[in-house]
């Protein structure tokens, strides 16, 4: 045998063995379990819905998911942290429109959006237009007719800046022509009393807080802020319907892994969390929820990602003008 004949030999013996061990890795995975940090408060919405999903998906993987809050920094703590891990599919990051919003918004964070592999969505979660049940507006123009008519600016509820209900507040208020003050608060749930109570004028409103709140006459739910009516609360128009289609922002919440983690690992999370959101039970689970599933695999979801950042870079540059 001579020697070229000799190095191809090694060379293609070597290729197979290195493919041997990546297809035994991908085989074996996972063999430990999967970490899952929720860039949002624990007991929070983000963190309900993802244990509704992932209870199911731990049951397909047969491997144990450990759900971990990691709150803070409007999503930006739990980010760094994903981006820093080892790329094998073991600490993977419940991703949302902050991972779109943030790099517009902020200017010295300490990861990117090029650090994360998508792997798929898994809900899409409904905001409302509300007011005090004792609020004169009973539909978004009469708000907007009311909030012109005041001698000062009406308030809003600010569960956080950057968040879609805060982005489509903004959008809202110069679509409409009209000027809103915010006020602060640590999430959404800490800005239910004053709502109730009409300290505040309205605030948008993710499904998990508004929907016990207008079933039970405490608010008004005056529009859906997405792009579709919710099952939910199916006679609540959106609110495109109610006239203000440039304030339509969604709130969705799927996977991401870091960059470089193998494409059969993705593929086999992809799979698992698929299986998971057709179970009619995680359905119901993420309704209880205050979401909707709405499965998207690895090749749709990059590509909604895509829309998505053109959509946040358009609503930044509107509000910040």
């Amino acid at each position: 045998m001579n020697r070229r004949h000799l190095l191809r030999t090694l060379l293609a013996t070597g290729a197979m063995g290195v493919l041997g061990v990546s297809a035994h890795a991908a085989d074996a995975y996972p063999s430990k379990p999967i970490k899952i940090l929720v860039p949002y408060a624990a007991g929070g919405v983000v963190d309900v819905q993802t244990r509704a999903m992932t209870q199911t998906m731990a049951e397909v993987l047969k491997a144990a998911i450990v759900v971990e809050p990691k709150p803070g920094a409007s999503g930006s703590i739990a980010a760094e942290a994903v981006s820093l891990a080892a790329p094998d599919g073991y600490t993977l990051i419940v991703s949302a429109s902050f991972l779109n919003a943030a790099p517009l918004l902020e200017t010295n964070l300490r990861w990117s959006p090029k650090q994360f592999t998508p792997i798929g969505r898994f809900a899409l979660s409904p905001s409302y237009f509300t007011v005090p049940a004792t609020s004169p507006a009973r539909t978004v123009k009469e708000f907007v007719d009311m909030a012109k008519k005041s001698a000062k600016p009406l308030q809003y509820a600010n569960g956080g800046n950057g968040t879609p209900q805060q982005i489509s507040n903004e959008l809202f208020a110069r679509e409409a022509g009209i000027h809103l003050e915010p006020v602060m608060y640590k999430g959404a749930p800490p800005s239910v009393p004053d709502l109730i109570n009409g300290l505040v004028a309205m605030g948008v409103m993710p499904s998990s807080v508004a929907h016990a709140q207008v079933n039970g006459g405490k608010l008004r739910a005056l529009a859906n802020m997405s792009n579709a009516r919710s099952a939910q609360l199916p006679d609540v128009p959106t609110i495109a319907e109610a006239g203000y289609p440039g304030s339509t922002v969604l709130s969705w919440y799927g996977l991401h892994a870091p960059a470089g983690t193998p494409p059969e690992v993705i593929r086999v999370l992809e799979t698992a969390m698929r299986q998971a959101c057709a179970s009619a039970e995680v359905k119901q689970r993420l309704i209880a929820a205050g979401g909707e599933e709405a499965f998207m695999g690895t090749k749709d979801f990059t590509a909604f990602l895509s829309k998505d950042a053109q959509q946040w870079a358009h609503a930044v540059k509107v509000i910040s003008k």
